[in-house]
């Protein structure tokens, strides 16, 4: 039997991706034919979820017309979604490629700033939604307004209705950790802010993930460190897989494509190690594709096969 994901995303935002010859301070940089694609972090998700042909479902705030642009490009991808009204604008990100060099520029906005009865209204949705055995992913960065233990009731919500709670966030994690999530997905950075000091990949990252199982705070941590792969840790495993070389066009949302291979292969109860490859592969595939396309499903087909077997440590 296969799960329905449920990915929540707060702070939503129109992704727009264009490339220029060079980038120059002070003069104009003409610039190819814009790519807009509807983004956030749990958007991301549930659009590479649905291109696998997995059952997912996106919930986000939607206000403006850069939110009614969200809503609709998601649903002209076909993608099951359920917004959620806000007074004010979604917000627009903006990347550039200078095509000389391949190097980025991500522009990232903050949001709009959700009123505490937004963010209720949000949080109720949430809870009619979810469904028990369900996964719910809370992803991305939260909008100014919104409580700093949003997450943590997130979570109560969804233990409330049966659904194992996945957070894929940097803002306010710890009052979710105390609640207890089933899934923590970080890098390596974020992690080393967490526990307050530089810590090595693997072993320390991998000590540090079992004292928050041991606490009751996640049931499964993965920690991401880039072109050296992907740690996972359970109360019984400690796993690293490094991703198969790949020549890569764009980063964007590779972060979240990892999420929706872990989600799609949890979906479906597959082995550790199969839900491991599936995640690397998936992340890889998104590095393939020019701006904010995310994968392709052959790509992630054959990455995934590439992966090989992930090492005990």
């Amino acid at each position: 039997m296969t799960e329905r994901v449920l990915t929540l995303t707060p702070n939503p935002a129109l992704d727009v991706w264009t490339t220029t010859a060079k980038f120059r301070s002070g003069s104009k940089l003409r610039c190819s034919q814009p790519r807009i694609d509807p983004g956030g972090g749990g958007i991301n998700v549930s659009r590479v979820l649905h291109r696998l042909e997995g059952d997912t479902l996106a919930l986000f705030t939607a206000g403006g017309r850069t939110g009614e642009e969200v809503a609709a490009r998601l649903d002209g991808f076909g993608v099951p979604a359920e917004r959620c009204a806000i007074d004010s604008d979604t917000r627009e990100d903006f990347s550039v490629r200078e095509e000389e060099s391949g190097d980025v520029l991500r522009f990232v906005t903050p949001g709009p700033e959700l009123s505490a009865g937004e963010g209720d209204r949000l949080l109720d949705r949430l809870g009619k939604l979810a469904g028990g055995g369900e996964l719910v992913v809370g992803s991305g960065s939260l909008p100014a307004g919104l409580d700093d233990d949003f997450w943590a009731e997130a979570v109560r919500r969804c233990k409330d209705a049966g659904a194992r709670f996945i957070l894929d966030s940097h803002d306010c994690v710890g009052p979710a950790l105390d609640e207890g999530v089933f899934c923590f997905r970080e890098n390596t950075d974020a992690v080393a802010e967490l526990a307050g000091h530089d810590i090595a990949w693997p072993d320390e990252v991998a000590a540090w993930a079992e004292k928050q199982i041991e606490a009751g705070a996640v049931e499964m941590i993965i920690v991401t460190e880039g072109s050296e792969g992907a740690l996972l840790v359970t109360r019984d495993t400690r796993l690293v897989l490094s991703p198969p070389e790949v020549e890569p066009r764009s980063a964007v949302g590779a972060g979240d494509s990892f999420v929706a291979g872990l989600c799609l292969a949890l979906s479906e109860q597959r082995s550790i190690e199969d839900t491991l490859r599936q995640a690397v592969g998936t992340a890889a595939a998104t590095l393939l594709t020019p701006g904010t396309e995310l994968c392709r499903k052959e790509d992630v087909e054959r990455l995934v096969s590439a992966c090989g077997d992930p090492r005990h440590i």
